[in-house]
């Protein structure tokens, strides 16, 4: 995704200049595990080829099963950081919830790690209270409600110039 921007902090080359925007993505629990085939991340040391053992390791740690969202999930996530953005003054220049995945671009005036969390931690209010008025129109109120939506952390790109702004946008509308 090298035309979305500079994914680094550089703190040994000192401060970087403000960025326009953030692109800020984050998977469902359970949806991409360390040692996955598609390759997985791991902090500090990039991209990293497929390893089953880690995968089953992985798996085996999982307290449920992987997140998928339905329709009227992605919906509520989308509205959730549509409002977020509104409440704190953010720009939002896209969202797109998918079955598995997000992926926000947004300006605003703090660390995209903490927009990212901010962003998690509303729309896992605002899915659990979903799943409580299911329960309760289902007529089983008391139905076990889902703990894990989100994985640990999450990417995110500086964006420092319009056309790596327009890229993140389009791909985020268009590019799903």
């Amino acid at each position: 995704m090298s035309g979305f921007g500079n994914s680094r902090t550089r703190p040994h080359e000192g401060p970087m200049p403000d960025p326009l925007a953030f692109f800020i993505t984050w998977t469902t629990y359970g949806t991409w595990l360390p040692g996955d085939e598609r390759g997985w991340v791991k902090r500090g040391h990039g991209i990293l080829p497929a390893d089953p053992i880690a995968k089953r390791e992985a798996e085996a740690r999982m307290t449920e099963d992987a997140c998928i969202l339905d329709k009227e999930q992605r919906q509520v996530v989308e509205t959730t950081i549509a409002d977020h953005c509104q409440i704190r003054g953010w720009e939002l220049h896209a969202v797109n919830c998918r079955t598995n995945h997000v992926h926000v671009v947004v300006s605003a005036n703090r660390d995209p790690d903490e927009v990212r969390e901010q962003f998690k931690a509303w729309c896992t209010r605002r899915l659990k209270q979903l799943e409580r008025l299911r329960a309760a129109d289902s007529g089983k109120p008391g139905a076990e409600i889902r703990e894990n939506w989100w994985t640990e952390r999450g990417s995110r790109h500086y964006l420092g110039d319009e056309e790596s702004l327009e890229a993140a946008v389009l791909y985020v509308r268009d590019g799903q």
